[in-house]
């Protein structure tokens, strides 16, 4: 593909948002976890979950999603907020490649610490948010989220931006939450944020297609690709940068592009 100039650029990929950027998208995609939900606490717990195991082949990861949620008797915020060690037991045989049981009964210990100590999920977001970025917020939340006694092994299944991590997984957990749901595929849950906060899930696809479209120079999927990435997009929609996460995930998957 010929190298465009901005606003050809703009154009294509705006058409492409329009064309994944819609209810249809979710039948194939992990974010119908969260879906099945009404109540806030579960949309947010459940995909959180959801965006932890989210790595891998996708039906894989749909089907685990869905297989946590029943151990948790599909109330994930009540079996949080609730569970007894007789409970945790049941989630022991739990795996998602090197997600296992251990790991996940220590997520449980600590998003119940998370909900009673500092307000939910979204509250640490709301704490540690800065203007233009939830990078910051996001290293907070690993720390809050790991100050109780915990498994060292666990501290891997949550990245840490300064420690120059793209955090792919937890910033797709924030479009979900964050994004308005006018289109009802992301849910605008947390109204204290802006989108213009939000940074791009970056993946080997996003990238491999980022690259190709000349919105990203970095070879490497980490934090620092994230950064110019980010700038990129912002350029194109300062308010809605991440909206452009649908055109360059349905062009990498969808369209092998």
């Amino acid at each position: 593909m010929q190298q465009l100039n901005n606003s050809e650029l703009k154009e294509f990929l705006d058409a492409k948002v329009i064309q994944y950027n819609n209810p249809d998208f979710i039948n194939s995609d992990p974010l119908q976890i969260p879906h099945r939900y009404s109540l806030k606490e579960d949309i947010e717990i459940s995909g959180f979950l959801t965006a932890t195991i989210a790595w891998g082949n996708r039906k894989s990861i749909i089907n685990n999603a869905k297989q946590l949620m029943a151990l948790m008797d599909d109330a994930p915020y009540e079996f949080v907020m609730q569970h007894q060690p007789k409970d945790l037991e049941t989630l022991t045989p739990f795996v998602h490649r090197t997600f296992n049981g251990s790991d996940c009964i220590q997520f449980m210990k600590s998003l119940k610490h998370i909900y009673t100590h500092h307000n939910g999920l979204e509250g640490i977001f709301n704490t540690y948010a800065e203007v233009d970025s939830l990078q910051l917020a996001i290293h907070h939340l690993k720390h809050h989220f790991f100050e109780i006694d915990h498994l060292q092994r666990t501290q891997k299944h949550i990245s840490d931006p300064l420690k120059k991590s793209a955090a792919k997984r937890i910033n797709m957990f924030l479009r979900w939450m964050v994004r308005s749901n006018d289109t009802k595929v992301d849910f605008g849950l947390w109204t204290q944020l802006s989108p213009s906060q939000l940074s791009c899930p970056l993946d080997v696809h996003s990238g491999n297609v980022a690259r190709k479209l000349g919105l990203l120079k970095r070879t490497q999927n980490d934090g620092k690709a994230l950064a110019q990435l980010d700038e990129a997009l912002r350029q194109l929609d300062p308010k809605d940068p991440v909206k452009y996460d649908f055109a360059l995930f349905g062009l990498g998957v969808f369209e092998k592009f």
